[in-house]
């Protein structure tokens, strides 16, 4: 897929997005062909060399650009020459989304497992074990904790994995 294609896409946006946040976009939706410097990219597009270091790097911890440095024969300084590499978003996006399934269905079990009491004045969800050494009295208010149903919070963290798992072809593998 060309980068135009990925930059495109949506969900590659929210992506870069999320990676490099607002003040690094810039620098991520404008890939050059070849190698760039920092200081190229931050005349180019009009930003400070500092943030466009920070998505350089950002994107660099995660695979998705490279550099090469090159000595200056007279002064001794390093430029460091950029290289964009697009193509492993995919992959990237398919390891994230296997830690996503993880992290839910690690939740999901402590859901499940778990008594909850709500403070509702206060907004504030306690354990069993938490809600009885406040003697069932919010701490910050002083409301008292009530029983807390989390079916329709299970429900949904259920369906959101099912649609995981569906996605990247996850057999169930125990119960949950």
């Amino acid at each position: 897929m060309a980068f135009e294609e990925l930059l495109n896409d949506p969900v590659i946006q929210k992506y870069l997005h999320e990676l490099v946040g607002p003040t690094g976009m810039p620098v991520a939706a404008a890939p050059p062909d070849g190698e760039v410097t920092d200081e190229e990219l931050a005349e180019e597009l009009g930003l400070e060399l500092n943030d466009v270091r920070r998505a350089l790097f950002i994107l660099y911890e995660n695979d998705l650009a490279s550099y090469r440095r090159v000595r200056d024969e007279d002064s001794g300084w390093l430029t460091y020459l950029w290289t964009f590499h697009y193509e492993n978003i995919p992959e990237n996006l398919e390891e994230e989304m296997y830690r996503l399934l993880e992290a839910l269905e690690e939740r999901l079990d402590y859901e499940r497992n778990h008594e909850f009491y709500l403070s509702e004045p206060a907004g504030i969800r306690f354990e069993f074990s938490e809600a009885m050494e406040l003697g069932f009295q919010c701490p910050e208010t002083g409301a008292p904790l009530e029983p807390m149903d989390n079916a329709d919070l299970v429900d949904a963290m259920e369906r959101r994995i099912e649609e995981l798992r569906d996605e990247l072809n996850v057999e169930v593998t125990g119960t949950n």
